[in-house]
Parts: C-alpha cells; sequence; structure tokens
C-alpha cells in the first residue's frame, strides 16, 4: 500500500485489528516507509488509548446507542448499500 491517502483511510480499521493479514502486512510497511503517514497513525492509536481510559468507567447515556444505530441506518439505500 503505497498509496498515502488510501493509507490513512484505513488507519481506524488498522488500529480496531480488521485487515486481513495482508492488509496489516501493506500498511505496516507503508508506515515503516513514510514518516508522515507514521504521525498520523501515531496520534490516532494515542487518541483512541486516551478515549478508551477516559471512557472506560463512563455510563453510556440512556438512548445514545439507539441514536448512534439510527444515524448508520440513514446512511443506508433501501437495499442496504451505503449512499
Amino acid at each position: 500500500m503505497g498509496d498515502c491517502n488510501e493509507t490513512l483511510r484505513e488507519l481506524q480499521v488498522f488500529l480496531d485489528g480488521e485487515l486481513s493479514a495482508a492488509e496489516l502486512a501493506d500498511i505496516r510497511s507503508h508506515l515503516g516507509d513514510c514518516p508522515n503517514c507514521l504521525e498520523a497513525f501515531d496520534f490516532h492509536a494515542e487518541l483512541k488509548a486516551v478515549i478508551a481510559a477516559k471512557c472506560k468507567t463512563d455510563v453510556l447515556p440512556a438512548g445514545l446507542l439507539a441514536r448512534i444505530e439510527q444515524c448508520f441506518q440513514t446512511d443506508l439505500g433501501a437495499d442496504g448499500s451505503v449512499v
């Protein structure tokens, strides 16, 4: 994955561990060769860790999950595809 834009689009999925082994290897290779993308990765990784630490003991406000799910449904077309 030599393209910075594609790498940056995949950072969250990478951090969530949702990529195939080949995709992980491609991103790791790109991060090893691209200091700009590595800096962005470091920022996103630290932000994710801070949010997780701060929200660990917080209770999810009533109705928040339903509102989030509704937002995702709004972005889906009639056939279930993303619009």
